[in-house]
């Protein structure tokens, strides 16, 4: 259904790299995650997220929407875990967006506030809601977005991957048309780069790669205060393809690229 590219780059302030990402055609399986614990606890937060949710698709001979959220609750419980053996990883967790391929459809679920947007003749929509302070409490108190700017919350995340037992995941449906764009992005690309300006770069008539690479550039130039992570999908006019038996599947760890379809 989707040709594909991702790319991760550390940013120009934090000196290692907490998101990853995962670009999987052969399972219709698309991944960002934040991670967030300091040291090597965020990094490892958000590879045990997209190595969980990975290895509940590849088990499964058919994916719907509630097992995916299973698989994100699993990931939750596996994170909790390791941290409690691991003085080291306490206090790690991550934010995950997903994008599943489901019979033309495609299952989204998140957690936390990286995004999946919508671009389609021209305009630009975020599909998911960031579970951050400042959306579910400050917008509800009608703080006015200058406000909300400068408040000392506004970095607050109210739900992440590993850090209650409570978890709270956002699932949607959509049916994206051919020529459909979809952006998975980590709050250190949408966090720095205007939507009017993501939309702009997304619209030229650019490889997926270098559309990629423009908006990490962009978030770059806005000062990179954190990591920059981009996977962009483009759906085309093809059937979606049968899953074949045995998949083979990448796993990226931060500062790298992938294209695939």
């Amino acid at each position: 259904m989707f040709h594909a590219f991702g790319a991760s780059d550390p940013g120009c302030i934090r000196a290692n790299n907490e998101d990853n990402f995962l670009v999987a055609p052969e399972s219709g399986l698309y991944l960002v995650a934040d991670g967030m614990g300091g040291a090597q606890a965020g990094e490892t937060a958000s590879k045990l997220a997209i190595e969980t949710v990975l290895g509940a698709v590849q088990q499964e001979s058919e994916m719907d929407a509630d097992k995916l959220t299973a698989a994100f609750h699993t990931a939750n419980q596996r994170i909790k875990n390791i941290a409690a053996t691991d003085r080291s990883l306490e206090g790690m967790g991550t934010t995950l967006v997903a994008v599943l391929e489901h019979h033309g459809d495609i299952i989204v679920a998140s957690v936390g506030d990286s995004r999946l947007y919508r671009f389609s003749n021209g305009a630009l929509e975020a599909v998911t809601e960031d579970q951050t302070w400042v959306n579910e409490v400050g917008r509800r108190l009608g703080l006015a977005d200058e406000v909300l700017k400068a408040h000392p919350m506004r970095h607050v995340l109210t739900m992440a991957i590993g850090v209650s037992e409570q978890l709270r995941v956002n699932a949607y449906t959509l049916h994206p048309e051919p020529g459909t764009l979809l952006l998975l992005s980590s709050d250190g690309l949408h966090g720095a780069v205007p939507q009017d300006v993501i939309a702009k770069i997304l619209g030229k008539n650019l490889s997926l790669a270098d559309r990629c690479h423009r908006l990490i550039k962009e978030a770059r130039m806005n000062g990179g205060p954190d990591n920059i992570t981009a996977v962009l999908l483009e759906r085309t006019g093809e059937p979606a393809p049968p899953k074949p038996e045995s998949k083979k599947t990448e796993q990226h760890s931060p500062d790298s690229t992938v294209t695939a379809g």
